[in-house]
């Protein structure tokens, strides 16, 4: 069986400009067209050869800045490499940009004609899935709506369906966990496990190692826009992790032990790490510590940085006791960032609903420096959250659900 994705040696290269260089004609024609040439030059992938079978999936874990993105889209053939070249045998599902091909103001079912042919499927085949695609983006009620007027995690939810719905031979995914609430992304995951044993070639970009580890046959590691370690997801990822422990580690300050403002001690290399430039002050779990399963949660961080800080990243993260990861998140998964923090500030998450089932959980969080080269503070299993539901089920998830019986059934059930 040939491979359906075949790398070799690829380059990509891009120009560094000046920082004043002209927007507008007008400014280059009034500086003399200084300013106008590129600074420099600089690889953001260079030598990057690797293959993928059908029914197997890549992960590809990297600090920001490694090149993943860059590497999605030459897969994608959205840009040219400057060196070597890129085999792909089979059409191409993208989930790189979300939504970016949907018009405001066409409806949700426009949209889905439109995107889905455009993916390569006839009107006919489109108007024989478009039920499905409706009914697994759980928008029944607003598809005859103008795309304008969803949400982000409408629209987002939306794509992701259509994409997964045109049978793909080979999907390229950018942090498709990043799509909706738990529930949904648990949906997600089990279509991205379907088409890989429908034998789609899936190559996946994730900042969490876990996943790689969980989902993949294969892992990759970029450092620098070049392969630092290529091979078994357990073994990839376990690099990728020590190393960015390492470095948060050797710039992690000796200090007595401190007290949250909820009373729990915060001990530096043991439940706590990071190099302390911008610390974590407090953290509310709202409306309580103690929800329902399917309850709305929102997780308020309260931080202080005594110098500038450029960019840093957010993230958290919900843990069993086990220390088995049940979500994680970030503000640049969903394409957010932060200039600069200075001062004291607040950067709250809203979770719409929680549908995990009961249990004793934690709360992690973090300050990131802008590459996740390492942590400015991170706090693991301090922060308790309880689950409670009146479900006795085993398993990590507790979606709302319901059965139904015909009355066939239910006749030879009353019989017996």
């Amino acid at each position: 069986m040939r491979d359906a994705i075949i790398v070799q040696d690829l380059g990509k290269r891009f120009n560094r400009y000046h920082a004043e260089k002209p927007a507008t004609f007008m400014e280059a024609a009034l500086s003399g067209l200084r300013r106008m040439k590129p600074v420099e030059h600089f690889w953001a992938l260079r030598h990057i050869s690797f293959t993928v079978a059908p029914g197997e999936i890549l992960g590809i874990i990297g600090h920001n800045g490694a090149g993943k993105s860059t590497l999605l889209q030459l897969i994608g053939k959205v840009g040219r490499p400057d060196e070597g070249h890129v085999r792909v045998n089979g059409g191409i599902g993208a989930l790189l940009d979300l939504g970016a091909g949907f018009h405001g103001d066409l409806t949700g079912r426009e949209n889905v004609f439109v995107n889905a042919i455009v993916a390569g499927l006839t009107r006919r085949e489109v108007a024989q899935r478009l039920e499905a695609i409706v009914e697994f983006a759980e928008l029944a009620n607003s598809i005859d709506n103008p795309v304008r007027t969803y949400s982000t995690g409408m629209t987002m939810r939306l794509a992701f369906s259509v994409v997964v719905h045109t049978i793909p031979k080979v999907l390229l995914v950018d942090e498709f966990l990043s799509v909706g609430d738990v529930r949904f992304q648990a949906k997600c995951r089990e279509r991205i496990t379907q088409l890989k044993n429908d034998g789609c070639a899936i190559v996946l970009i994730s900042h969490d190692a876990e996943q790689v580890e969980q989902l993949c046959e294969q892992a990759m590691w970029l450092r620098k826009g070049q392969i630092a370690a290529c091979g078994e997801p357990e073994v990839v990822a376990g690099q990728y992790i020590a190393e960015m422990r390492s470095e948060t580690q050797q710039r992690t300050p000796l200090r007595p032990p401190q007290l949250s403002k909820t009373g729990v001690e915060l001990r530096v290399n043991e439940n706590r790490f990071g190099s302390l430039e911008a610390e974590i002050t407090d953290v509310r779990l709202l409306p309580a510590a103690e929800i329902r399963s399917g309850d709305a949660l929102e997780i308020e961080i309260e931080y202080l940085s005594s110098q500038r800080i450029d960019a840093p990243n957010f993230g958290i993260s919900i843990s069993r006791k086990d220390g088995e990861v049940c979500f994680d998140t970030s503000i640049s998964a969903k394409e957010l960032s932060l200039s600069s923090i200075q001062g004291h500030g607040k950067i709250t998450l809203h979770l719409d609903r929680l549908d995990l089932s009961g249990d004793q959980y934690f709360i992690n969080l973090g300050i990131y420096e802008k590459n996740w080269d390492y942590a400015y503070d991170y706090h693991w299993h301090v922060y308790p959250l309880l689950i409670n539901s009146t479900i006795q089920k085993s398993g990590l998830l507790c979606p709302p659900y319901r059965w139904e019986i015909s009355q066939a059934q239910v006749s030879m059930l009353k019989r017996l």
